[in-house]
């Protein structure tokens, strides 16, 4: 065997969003660019703002000492403090910029702090539906996914969290505003986790720690809030990027941040700095972090966003899907008209309409829209969502 008996099953697993991805180039060389309409991936389709355009021609032409080199592998203290100082404002809380590490996106920062807190074998509860590579970023740090089930209309549900929890529990991962279902826990949900972990730990006599996935954050509708983490929960830690919120994906700049009062704070923020480094990212992106020390608070027109939902929700309302109207991020988790996720894709995608199966989620029974696309895409796909629906119910009858 060529490669590692585990990755070999890890790539059966993997993301069905590339998957479908990957098909729609193809459907595209044959019907067109125009001709096929991809929900699949939520790759930000609204431009930077044009202040991060700006900024990025500033520090390229500036003729800065070390601009290219090796900085700190926690990134340069300057874009922690500015990092902290948003950060102070927007929890209500003060962040001290020592508590700021920078990273390579969301995803760079899950994987430093697993590999930071996971001893092997310890479990990390995760709601689902979720984003289906969360298991490996686990797995990368020798720990164990416990999936838990969420709520009415995805909302958490602190019961089945509770009852996952054991002695083994190192950690609790959560998604607010959510990929896929775009959920935005509310504040009292919040508050009600912190508790739990709160008295699990004590009980268990560890440490417990919520970590909150918040690349998203950003992206909300409807005046709603997303509540802090930090300002309910001690041992808490919030991975997060500019991805989404400054359309930056290609980029890989994120950061992660450690609540002042946690537990052991020192030998945490020691282990999260060394991870960084040894998981291969070094630090962060150079020009990226010189950019975002000058725009902390920049962020996409999120208002664009917000009537791409409003259409493409109302072009399924009125095909008579069922669906729960997203608070946040840019995504459509629609009930499938076949109890069988991946036979309804396909049916879609005889409409030349990329969507992703809900089981790629491990959520089977549903599938997932990404809204970050023209405008175009979204009306011209409206046939094609009605006629799908028609089948996949004939189908059933």
């Amino acid at each position: 065997m060529a490669i590692g008996e585990k990755i070999k099953g890890f790539i059966s697993q993997s993301s069905m969003i590339r998957k479908m991805f990957e098909e729609g180039q193809e459907l595209k060389r044959i019907y067109g660019e125009d001709n096929v309409f991809d929900f699949s991936l939520g790759n930000p389709d609204v431009p930077p703002p044009q202040i991060f355009q700006e900024e990025l021609e500033r520090v390229v032409r500036e003729n800065l000492p070390g601009k290219h080199a090796y900085m700190p592998n926690a990134g340069y203290p300057e874009t922690r403090i500015a990092v902290a100082r948003y950060l102070t404002e927007v929890h209500g809380m003060e962040i001290p910029w020592e508590n700021v590490v920078m990273t390579c996106g969301a995803g760079g920062a899950l994987n430093v702090i697993f590999k930071t807190i996971l001893d092997p074998q310890d479990e990390v509860i995760i709601p689902i539906p979720c984003f289906v590579e969360y298991g490996f970023y686990v797995d990368n740090a020798g720990g164990v996914t416990k999936f838990v089930p969420t709520g009415p209309s995805f909302s958490l549900s602190l019961e089945a969290i509770e009852r996952a929890i054991t002695s083994s529990t190192k950690a609790v991962l959560i998604n607010s505003p959510h990929n896929p279902t775009g959920r935005v826990y509310d504040e009292k949900t919040i508050r009600g986790l912190g508790d739990l972990l709160r008295r699990a730990s004590r009980e268990m006599g560890r440490v417990i720690y919520l970590v909150s996935d918040e690349p998203y954050r950003d992206i909300v509708y409807d005046n709603v809030k997303v509540p802090s983490v930090l300002c309910s929960y001690e041992d808490s830690i919030i991975a997060t990027s500019y991805s989404k919120s400054l359309s930056l994906a290609g980029e890989r700049i994120g950061y992660l941040a450690v609540h002042p009062k946690a537990h052991d704070l020192q030998d945490l923020l020691g282990g999260l700095i060394l991870c960084n480094r040894m998981l291969g990212f070094v630090n962060a992106p150079a020009l990226m972090q010189r950019v975002i020390t000058r725009i902390p608070h920049a962020k996409v027109e999120v208002k664009i966003y917000e009537e791409k939902r409003n259409a493409l929700y109302g072009i399924l309302k009125e095909a008579g899907y069922e669906c729960v109207l997203p608070e946040g991020a840019f995504y459509l988790f629609p009930k499938s008209p076949l109890s069988d996720d991946q036979a309804f894709v396909q049916i879609l995608k005889k409409y030349r309409i990329l969507a992703v199966p809900g089981r790629g989620f491990l959520a089977p029974g549903y599938f997932r829209l990404a809204y970050c696309v023209s405008d175009r895409t979204i009306t011209r796909a409206k046939e094609g969502f009605m006629e799908a629906r028609k089948e996949g119910t004939s189908v059933n009858m």
